[in-house]
């Protein structure tokens, strides 16, 4: 099939060409249709709630930069009406539906507003006594803006006069420019609020394993395939993200205490510090004058993620579930509205209580029961398979796993408290993926009788067999046409039966792939302008001493000073036995070279603006010593190739 798909962030947009789409086989059918009897369709509360309030959305279904870039485009959803075709999981169907619905939303009369299905996240709109109180301004400075030029237009025109970021996730903060500016910010006394180690987070998230993060995040949100029946639905936890301009401001109040109140142009808040579950800094928050909850992202329409497919540090069930608990403890028993950083609000404090102790006890129990089990001796497989939630869980639509799920979640457990290793010696040194395939195929009695098998599996709809077969032979021979054609289909299937954003998202990313080869595409970058130079500097020297080629570095003595003039900072680099060292606030003697530089500069640097061979060349970096020492260590460091390969060697 020829498709080219030209992707700007989180924004697909595909041409479609040749051989029709992949049909739903029997198999597939079959369990999408055992999903629509177990779960409670004909209850259609949510899409109540998800258009409660609406007051306008964008006529245009676009948001452009000033250009006629394309930034976000709502109608790329349009396809998502009706029920479910045979190719997609009626439960994520519904699901990406409600994600879908976009405009600005009143969630309390004249208090409180959100705009949604601008991006991947929710921005949300405060009414203080002077103007309006910012939480999470989306990715991008473009999508913010449209945000509030709308809310401006449809109900008061009134000034910024607060922001509050919720936590540290680039769909949080990364519009706040398009808001206000760092001046109006500092003019006007405007305060920011956002959780301790928010900055420090949100600037150095990605960096240091970003490049494979990454990579695996444009499976994860789709952006190599197609949004549509047969493509990418979304993600589950929202549509997807903007392409537009990321920035950052540095926070002028911290949240660091569970509560810690504080007064937000003339309005009362109660912040409740809830690091280390859904990101490593978050806050969340009640407004006892409307008796309201602002749950960020501690609480959802899903069950979210314990580990995140992109790749990331594993987070814990446990705080999840004891941060809600808190809540709960905390204003269960007055709160009125509950709205958080995705999704729609939820209303009335019976319903509320559910959704909120449905989350909690779905954290729960998926942590513990994964400790209980490996207690007994089972296995991070073993246990994943097995766990399964009570159905007084399992039937709330809002403990579904459209973003997270109950498998991946449950080995994030596993991994948190035990590692990759079970414990079975025969799993401690196992084969590469190419070494195993060859000898898997070996031992099957070559390819084709692999290839034989396989087939007659995909008939009886054993895609997962199929699956991990199939890749034994792609990885011993990555040519073989039959196997990445019957593996594709396999891959397809269970995408069309996930009823996970991501899962489906990397089932047809690594279909497409198996079938046309890596194509490079736009995919979202964080790593701007305004990001790359709020980083801190030791995070820089991180990133260099992964950059750093270690084989290659062995047997080299390297020693540089470094010197920055307008930052007033100074620091020792040095290489030997293959590894990178650093030292802040002194200079060695003896160095071989000392290395003057504007940070200005090591941003242009660090931004691909200017090579520091160039910058030397130019005059903006000088050295005083032996150059041909600063040559050899910039030479060890390598660039990271992003399109590599991820369903074949």
């Amino acid at each position: 099939m020829n498709r080219i798909i030209l992707a700007a962030g989180g924004l697909a947009l595909a041409i479609t060409g040749g051989a029709q789409a992949q049909e739903a086989s029997e198999a597939t059918q079959a369990a999408n249709a055992a999903l629509l009897d177990y779960l409670p369709f004909a209850d259609g509360t949510d899409f109540e709630n998800a258009m409660r309030g609406q007051i306008a959305t964008l006529d245009a279904g676009q948001i452009t930069a000033p250009d006629g870039t394309p930034i976000y485009d709502m109608a790329q959803f349009d396809f998502l009406q009706g029920d479910a075709p045979a190719t997609a999981n009626p439960s994520l169907w519904r699901q990406s539906r409600l994600n879908a619905i976009h405009g600005l939303f009143e969630v309390a009369e004249g208090q409180i507003y959100q705009v949604r299905g601008f991006d991947l996240a929710v921005m949300s709109f405060i009414r203080g006594e002077t103007g309006w109180i910012v939480v999470d301004p989306l990715t991008a400075n473009e999508t913010a803006a449209a945000g509030l030029k709308l809310l401006r237009e449809t109900v008061e025109d009134l000034p910024v006069t607060g922001v509050i970021f919720t936590h540290s996730h680039v769909d949080h903060f990364g519009g706040v420019k398009g808001i206000l500016t760092p001046d109006e910010i500092e003019a006007d006394g405007i305060p920011v609020v956002a959780p301790v180690g928010f900055f420090e987070e949100a600037v150095s998230e990605n960096l240091i394993a970003g490049n494979t993060m990454s990579r695996r995040a444009s499976y994860m949100y789709g952006n190599v395939i197609a949004k549509g029946p047969e493509g990418s639905l979304g993600s589950g936890l929202g549509t997807t993200t903007a392409a537009g301009t990321v920035t950052i401001v540095e926070p002028t109040l911290t949240i660091s205490e569970t509560p810690q109140t504080e007064t937000v142009d003339g309005l009362e808040l109660v912040f409740l510090n809830t690091p280390g579950a859904e990101a490593p800094a978050e806050l969340m928050f009640y407004i006892p004058a409307f008796k309201a909850m602002m749950q960020a992202e501690e609480i959802n329409h899903t069950l979210h993620n314990l580990y995140t497919l992109r790749g990331a540090k594993v987070r814990s069930g446990d705080l999840f579930a004891k941060y809600i608990n808190d809540t709960i403890n905390r204003f269960g028993d007055e709160v009125e509205v509950s709205f958080g950083s995705h999704h729609w609000p939820t209303w009335g404090n019976e319903a509320i209580l559910a959704l909120w102790k449905g989350q909690r006890d779905t954290y729960r129990y998926i942590h513990d029961e994964t400790l209980r089990l490996a207690n007994t001796g089972e296995t991070m497989l073993e246990i994943a398979e097995e766990l399964a939630l009570p159905d007084s869980l399992a039937k709330m639509f809002s403990n579904r796993g459209y973003y997270g799920s109950v498998s991946h979640n449950a080995k994030a457990q596993y991994q948190l408290y035990f590692g990759w290793f079970s414990g079975n010696p025969s799993e401690l040194h196992e084969l590469p993926p190419v070494e195993e395939g060859k000898k898997f195929v070996e031992y099957a009695g070559g390819a084709a009788a692999v290839i034989e098998k396989a087939k007659a599996d995909y008939e009886a709809g054993e895609y997962r067999w199929v699956a991990t077969a199939l890749n034994h032979v792609v990885f011993a021979d990555p040519e073989n046409a039959e196997a990445r054609g019957l593996l594709a289909d396999a891959l397809t299937q269970m995408g069309y039966q996930a009823e996970s954003g991501p899962w489906r998202n990397f089932y047809l990313s690594g279909a497409k792939e198996l079938r046309d080869g890596v194509e490079v595409v736009a995919t979202p970058a964080t790593a701007s302008a305004d990001i790359v130079r709020n980083l801190p500097l030791e995070t820089y020297l991180d990133y260099l001493a992964v950059r750093l080629n270690h084989p290659e570095a062995a047997g080299q003595e390297i020693a540089l000073n470094f010197v920055m003039p307008d930052a007033g900072e100074e620091f020792v680099v040095t290489v030997t036995n293959g590894v990178m060292n650093y030292t802040l606030g002194r200079q060695q003697d003896g160095a071989d070279a000392t290395v003057t530089l504007d940070r200005t500069v090591l941003d242009d640097i660090n931004l691909g603006q200017v090579t520091m061979m160039d910058a030397i060349a130019g005059g903006s970096v000088t050295v005083e010593g032996d150059s041909g020492k600063v040559e050899d260590f910039v030479g060890l460091l390598d660039t990271f190739e992003f399109w590599f390969d991820i369903v074949t060697p």
